[in-house]
């Protein structure tokens, strides 16, 4: 604002109270912060509590307990007696079963990772087009999720059932796809990867809808092809959504268990470590320490598979 006064002493005035103004207009403006009150600390303090001694009771307590007492001979009801190495001596060595688990765990998770996982991105990038009835396939995809591994066993008993299944019906073969240890598994796979690719799609889909359509077509404006520009440009932004897929894959693969449960218990060519576990923890001579040494040995093989990609990444990072 300036003023009419053409008085000397009043221009000086004029002047000082303008440099006084442009002074104050360069200080940073100072911003009151809210203090905490007892209630506030209250509320943050349950919402943080609360999830986190519900994750060490249900989670970190259980598998530290685990851990304890796999050094122990324990049935439950008579005092527990250190062992120390003993029961994964005996495991490596004069436990028949594990072994042949061990591989089943490992071609589950194989399966998983190398077949189910890539079709399930493939279905998600077929979906993110905008394709005719896209909703409908994603209805269609995602509904063996919501459905639980034990109920998936039941339908694909049905399915793979050697007298009235409906495929040997429609094949008119004669094949005992369940009975059969040496094709067992494969078929089992199957109606694992069944429910698997749905949920991997929708990780996926979610992924490529945050994708900036601006670097799909800075790379169409270099000339590269619709494969490359995924493979260079997309599919490297999804970094996120890869450890989220790979962890939910490793869980999935390794833990797997209600479905062999259901089909026979987990026999005949379809042994997995989580079915030796809970049958030496829950059969008819309980042994809880025996069983807690194969969980270990379950949990220190998906943190190897998970650590091992999760510190490749870091290193990537930190050499770029």
């Amino acid at each position: 604002m300036t003023s009419t006064v053409r008085t000397g002493d009043g221009t000086r005035r004029e002047r000082r109270a303008g440099r006084a103004t442009a002074a104050r207009s360069t200080q940073p403006e100072v911003r009151k912060v809210r203090r905490l009150t007892a209630t506030d600390r209250i509320v943050m303090g349950l919402m943080v509590g609360v999830p986190a001694l519900l994750v060490t009771a249900l989670i970190w307590g259980p598998s530290i307990a685990s851990i304890a007492l796999s050094f122990t001979a324990w049935n439950g009801v008579t005092p527990a007696q250190y062992v120390g190495t003993r029961n994964y001596e005996q495991i490596a060595s004069i436990y028949p079963p594990f072994w042949p688990a061990l591989v089943n765990n490992v071609v589950w998770l194989l399966f998983l990772l190398l077949i189910a996982t890539p079709l399930g991105l493939l279905l998600a990038v077929m979906l993110d087009k905008q394709i005719r009835g896209t909703r409908v396939y994603q209805s269609v995809f995602y509904l063996p999720v919501v459905l639980s591994l034990a109920l998936v066993g039941f339908i694909w008993q049905l399915i793979y059932s050697q007298d009235q299944g409906l495929i040997n019906e429609l094949t008119g073969a004669n094949v005992n796809w369940l009975g059969d240890s040496s094709i067992n598994l494969p078929a089992v796979l199957v109606a694992a990867g069944w429910r698997h690719v749905g949920y991997i799609m929708v990780l996926y889909l979610a992924g490529l809808k945050g994708v900036d359509t601006e670097i799909k077509e800075a790379a169409a404006l270099d000339g590269a092809s619709e494969t490359q520009s995924f493979f260079r440009v997309v599919f490297p932004t999804l970094k996120p959504i890869n450890v989220v897929v790979l962890v939910v894959t490793v869980i999935e693969g390794l833990r797997a268990f209600d479905i062999v449960y259901i089909i026979n218990k987990g026999t005949n060519g379809l042994e997995l470590i989580s079915v030796l576990i809970t049958n030496n923890i829950l059969g008819e001579a309980s042994r809880i320490g025996f069983g807690s040494a194969l969980a270990v040995i379950l949990l220190v093989i998906s943190l190897a598979f998970i650590i091992t990609y999760l510190y490749q990444n870091v290193r990537r990072e930190g050499a770029q």
